[in-house]
């Protein structure tokens, strides 16, 4: 399993459009082959950052999520939004504790 974390800073004024854009899209997101769990959170300290927390059964899945229309479309209308450049980050799960 690969663990996916993205980090995205917004301009105050797109933060209602990316949260609409993702809230349209999260369950084809979600549904799209690989991805088995998928959760948006938003920075405590700057309400303008978001991070999508995603989990992939493999890297392939991920990278096929990646050169799919779905995500093109998405990211197209997501990057303008930005107020700096998206971080990426792909993990592996170490340790889980509930």
């Amino acid at each position: 399993m690969l663990v996916r974390i993205v980090k995205m800073g917004f301009y105050k004024r797109n933060i209602e459009t990316f949260l609409s854009t993702f809230n349209d899209n999260k369950q084809y997101i979600r549904n799209f082959n690989g991805c088995i769990f998928l959760e948006l959170y938003r920075d405590k300290n700057n309400p303008t950052v978001f991070f999508t927390y995603s989990h992939w059964k493999s890297e392939e899945d991920l990278e096929s999520y990646r050169k799919s229309d779905l995500f093109i479309d998405i990211w197209s209308k997501t990057k303008p939004l930005f107020s700096m450049p998206a971080e990426a980050w792909s993990v592996d799960k170490m340790t889980t504790l509930e």
